[in-house]
């Protein structure tokens, strides 16, 4: 398993490649790329700033992937989450997931963003013509989250 906290952009290609060579018994490798959005509540972003909890961070993503193998046949995973200060369409996160068969690599890819998205220290504030404001949870990620029942 590979995580990955950074400032740096990455390349989705690259590391699908990687996560594909290092499991040649793979199946099925699925992935989740989420970006920046232009517009949030109406309003037009300027960017966005994403901030975390060093270490912490890590072990929370660390803790989602663990959970994820309990309850798949996942064969390899990579999560990498940028922080630091954004525009629209940037990438923000990649979760991809290797598996022998794609029912496991769709549905742990699932489950780790639902609870990256609702469990990982995370903070983001958005910089719009009206100002700043932080990013709050939304009710649709904590439902898409309490779907899998158990929690880390």
């Amino acid at each position: 398993m590979s995580i990955s906290v950074q400032t740096d952009d990455f390349d989705v290609g690259l590391e699908v490649a990687k996560l594909r060579k290092a499991h040649a018994d793979a199946g099925a490798v699925v992935c989740f790329v989420g970006q920046v959005r232009d517009i949030n509540e109406g309003d037009l972003i300027g960017n966005m700033t994403l901030e975390h909890y060093p270490g912490m961070t890590e072990k929370s993503l660390q803790a989602i992937e663990h959970e994820a193998r309990k309850r798949w046949n996942i064969l390899g995973a990579t999560v990498i989450h940028r922080v630091g200060i954004l525009k629209p369409q940037d990438q923000i996160v990649l979760v991809a997931v290797a598996s022998a068969h794609r029912g496991d690599a769709f549905q742990a890819c699932e489950f780790m963003m639902d609870y990256l998205k609702t469990q990982a220290p995370f903070w983001k504030k958005e910089h719009t013509e009206q100002g700043e404001r932080w990013v709050e949870a939304k009710a649709s990620d904590d439902e898409a989250q309490a779907r899998w029942k158990d929690t880390l």
